[in-house]
């Protein structure tokens, strides 16, 4: 047998693996969000994790298409390839011919390209959610990840704006349930429209929003920058950033009010403010988001910096979404009005675990661990798990090592509540000691019956 190369185990950048305790963290996570989503009426689906590539170009916007992940054709991905491209390839170019498939960026797209292909079958209003992976093709910093779960609400079919005041009470209960402080932002992408309308550059509306979305990262001097290069003058660019600066609804009255657009987006942020009664929830004209398919309110969850225990962590958006109405029109669909919201569950792990927020219990292992004490006692100890798991007690039998005492540290390590060693006396008498792994109380001359009745009461 020819010598078989030895391959350094590794990751991709930008993923992770996860140990049991850190997946039973992220189920945690999972199942709170759920069951809020399903006290609301939304119901579950899934999607496939690989799309065709013209389901997914041209929805996120220039940037947003460089972050796609492409997947090669199948075998000799270059033989439709013209000869003359390969000659002097280019990848943009080249991309057609050779990768027809990709990665999902997100969980709404294919959730506007599902709701075409089987709106014969689904009742509409259409509420889902969707828990599952998406991938980006970004540069990996804390909290960003090339590959990453979203957990997303929607509601299909609906133009009234209780879905934004649901959807915005979702962000706030289910932050609560975690228990750290956050700000839900809200802005609407008809106010930004109306201000691109007021500096009279609103040819260049998705070139303006990419460039405000920027601004925690740039700043106001960079944005300013990125205006100029977008040919904008001086007076242009001071009326539109006087009015980021100042984020006052006030002043966005006075200078948007009597625009058809500007009125459109002062009434839909006054009814979501009105309508959460929230110190969470504030309004942010500075929040673009700059996905190019969001049509009216749009939201961002941060942590509250005003709280001491939140002041030194660094996070991004923890949740965001939005109105958007054009999307199912896009797939030859009928023209439905969706919105939806999308938890950052690597974030929310991210905040927990360093807050030490996740509750003790759902690390726990099994209720109660079997040690034969020795090979030979193996299959008379399966009998008895197998009887205490009938009687709905979750059980375990060591099948490692006993002579090194190796079935303590399993015991502590799986944070396991109680043992049962097993061997020839037990099997003659049919008595059993019961060992809580923790206070290391035990209780003597337990029958099957009598254990299974201990266990199932502590």
């Amino acid at each position: 047998m020819a010598d078989v190369k030895k391959i350094k185990p590794g990751l991709s950048k930008g993923t992770r693996d996860f140990l049991p305790r850190e997946v039973a963290k992220r189920n945690y996570i999972f199942d709170t969000i759920k069951s809020v989503f399903r006290k609301y009426g939304f119901e579950e689906i899934e999607t496939p994790a690989i799309e065709k590539l013209e389901t997914l170009t041209g929805k996120y916007g220039d940037e947003g298409d460089k972050l796609l992940f492409k997947i090669l054709n199948s075998g000799d991905y270059l033989k439709d390839a013209p000869p003359a491209l390969l000659q002097n390839p280019n990848a943009k170019d080249l991309q057609p011919y050779i990768a027809e498939k990709g990665l999902r960026y997100d969980l709404t797209v294919p959730l506007a390209r599902y709701v075409v292909m089987y709106q014969d079958k689904l009742a509409f209003p259409f509420k889902r959610f969707h828990i599952g992976p998406a991938w980006r093709a970004d540069r990996p910093q804390k909290g960003r990840y090339q590959e990453f779960y979203q957990c997303d609400a929607d509601i299909i079919g609906s133009t009234s704006m209780i879905c934004e005041a649901e959807l915005t009470s979702i962000c706030t209960e289910v932050f609560a349930k975690f228990g750290f402080g956050v700000k839900v932002r809200i802005n609407s992408r008809k106010l930004l429209e109306a201000l691109a309308e007021y500096a009279g550059c609103l040819a260049l509306f998705a070139e303006l929003t990419v460039c405000i979305d920027k601004l925690d990262k740039i700043g106001f001097g960079g944005v300013k920058g990125e205006l100029v290069k977008l040919g904008l003058s001086e007076e242009q660019i001071e009326k539109i950033t006087s009015l980021l600066e100042s984020n006052s609804l006030t002043d966005l009255t006075v200078a948007l009010g009597n625009s058809e657009m500007g009125g459109k987006g002062l009434a839909e942020v006054n009814y979501v403010l009105q309508k959460a009664g929230s110190p969470a929830v504030e309004f942010d004209l500075t929040l673009a988001r700059g996905l190019n398919y969001y049509t009216g309110i749009i939201w961002e969850v941060v942590l509250d910096k005003n709280n001491d225990a939140l002041k030194n962590i660094s996070m991004g958006s923890l949740c965001g979404g939005g109105r958007y109405d054009n999307l199912t029109e896009i797939f030859g669909g009928q023209n439905m009005s969706g919105v939806g919201i999308s938890f950052g569950i690597e974030r929310i792990y991210d905040v927990m675990e360093e807050l030490n927020l996740f509750p003790e219990a759902i690390a726990k292992g099994v209720k109660v661990l079997f040690v034969p004490r020795g090979p030979e006692m193996e299959e008379f100890t399966f009998k008895q798990v197998q009887a205490v798991r009938e009687a709905g007690i979750s059980a375990e039998i060591f099948l490692g090592n006993v002579k090194k005492q190796k079935h303590f540290k399993y015991l502590e390590d799986k944070n396991i509540q109680y043992m049962v060693e097993v061997g020839s006396d037990e099997q003659a008498t049919g008595a059993y000691r019961l060992r809580n792994a923790l206070s290391r109380e035990t209780k003597e001359g337990l029958s099957l019956e009598h254990l299974i009745k201990q266990l199932s009461q502590g």
